[in-house]
């Protein structure tokens, strides 16, 4: 057994079961592994502001409610946005490589928090350009995911994939839970700022705890993961994938799911604390956490039942959550409320498992398709092709969907500061999964489309 002691694997294929018992397995569990811990952090970092934010005005900030919300939004579309380059980034230096990049790049949003966020005389413009930079966490995860797609056999990537992305999006419900008690403990401050904590409360912690955490995931990806030379290709290779409709139809119902996720994780602190200030906003992990925890049963479902049916009732049942949430919002139900946020985060969490194990499966059964009639080295070539094809999607798609995580808060700011609630901005939110519900089904579940135009999906389970 080859031990893989060199950083680029020359011969990896993940579809040769022989290859995979006797040696793939091992190598794409330890790749998958600190490919985990390094999203890990960039999800924790990314939403960082989204606790911190609510603690501002306690220790001197005199911002309005709108600020505050722009200050949780900005991450989510400066992520959203850094997704685009870091997609492309793998297959062009190695996932073993962009992961330390991207993992020591994580140092700048922390330092930057651990610095301002003890001056509030700080101006609004350069707290919001402090803000901005914990975007860089949010684009860790296109790179992730597009890293790990390589490494499985396509019958495991829903699971590998869902386990990915659950081990980075749980980052969300952490943070959120262990900021809170953080922030009221001096002894966690190491004096690289003043030790003095306004209010009791010392927000700098808050940056400085994931500073060793993010040197111990830059080491770990140095010394025990890989590049796969098979994985690597050019942008322009890459750029093709924007001509594809299935790409732009993917990204749209991936706002739906995963926007609806890291959008609704980033205002719901804020939310729970304007709308019901009776409940603390120390339950607010609850919603991340959930979310996270069942994306890989969503893509089990999806392995299992096909993820374009999977995708289609569960925008259903996100619709029918958010009627509920207006109503409560409605009636000033706190509990009812609560409950039924937690639901869309667990609806959320299942769609964004089945909508990444919709999109290899896509890709794969084209390119098989148009190969048909040709002979066996055509159809590797085209497994290929679709592997590189399927994993700049998967980026491509986070990166649109992952705008979610700026719509959504600024959305329920705009919809408070104009009537006073967030009915208006939830009103919105639910036309939009009315129009990704029919997209699913449009495209994916018509049987006359599935017969007529890639009739292989039918046994693919897409």
């Amino acid at each position: 057994m080859r031990k893989y002691a060199t950083t680029w694997i020359s011969q990896w294929d993940p579809e040769d079961e022989r290859f995979w018992e006797t040696e793939g397995r091992f190598i794409a569990r330890r790749n998958l592994m600190w490919s985990i811990l390094a999203e890990h952090l960039g999800f924790s970092i990314w939403l960082l502001w989204s606790i911190v934010t609510t603690k501002l005005p306690q220790v001197g900030f005199s911002y309005t409610t709108e600020q505050l919300f722009q200050l949780v939004a900005l991450p989510g579309l400066v992520g959203s946005l850094m997704r685009f380059p870091y997609t492309f980034a793998v297959p062009r230096f190695g996932g073993r490589n962009w992961t330390m990049a991207s993992a020591a790049l994580l140092f700048i949003p922390t330092i930057a928090l651990t610095y301002f966020v003890t001056r509030p005389d700080t101006p609004f413009w350069l707290m919001l350009a402090a803000a901005a930079t914990a975007g860089l966490g949010g684009g860790n995860f296109a790179s992730s995911m597009a890293n790990i797609s390589f490494f499985y056999p396509d019958r495991m990537k829903g699971w590998a994939l869902g386990l990915n992305a659950a081990g980075g999006n749980i980052g969300v419900s952490v943070v959120q839970l262990l900021t809170p008690i953080l922030i009221g403990f001096g002894w966690v401050n190491l004096y690289l700022v003043s030790p003095q904590g306004a209010a009791g409360l010392y927000l700098q912690n808050a940056g400085i705890v994931w500073l060793p955490l993010i040197a111990v995931a830059v080491f770990g990806a140095y010394r025990y993961m890989n590049n796969l030379s098979s994985a690597r290709s050019t942008f322009r290779d890459q750029l093709v994938v924007i001509k594809r409709k299935h790409t732009w139809v993917m990204s749209w119902l991936y706002i739906g799911t995963f926007g609806s996720f890291i959008g609704y994780s980033a205002a719901f602190p804020l939310l729970l604390k304007t709308q019901f200030p009776a409940i603390t906003v120390g339950v607010a992990f609850l919603g991340p956490l959930v979310g996270s925890v069942v994306r890989p049963l969503g893509g089990l479902l999806a392995d299992r039942l096909g993820g374009a049916r999977v995708t289609f009732w569960n925008f259903v049942a996100m619709g029918v959550a958010t009627v509920g949430v207006m109503h409560c919002v409605d009636s000033q139900s706190s509990a009812g409320f609560l409950v039924l946020f937690l639901i869309l985060f667990v609806t959320a969490g299942i769609g964004n498992g089945s909508t990444f194990r919709m999109i290899p499966s896509i890709f794969r059964e084209q390119k098989l398709r148009e190969a048909k009639a040709s002979g066996s080295a055509a159809r590797a070539a085209a497994v290929r092709s679709a592997g590189i094809e399927s994993a700049a999607v998967l980026g491509f798609a986070s990166a649109v969907g992952a705008c979610g995580g700026y719509l959504i808060p600024r959305g329920f700011g705009a919809s408070i500061a104009a009537t006073g609630g967030p009915h208006l901005a939830l009103e919105i939110f639910l036309a939009f999964y009315a129009i990704c519900t029919a997209l699913t089904w449009w495209h994916y579940l018509r049987k006359s489309f599935l017969i007529r135009r890639v009739p292989s999906l039918v046994h693919s389970r897409v």
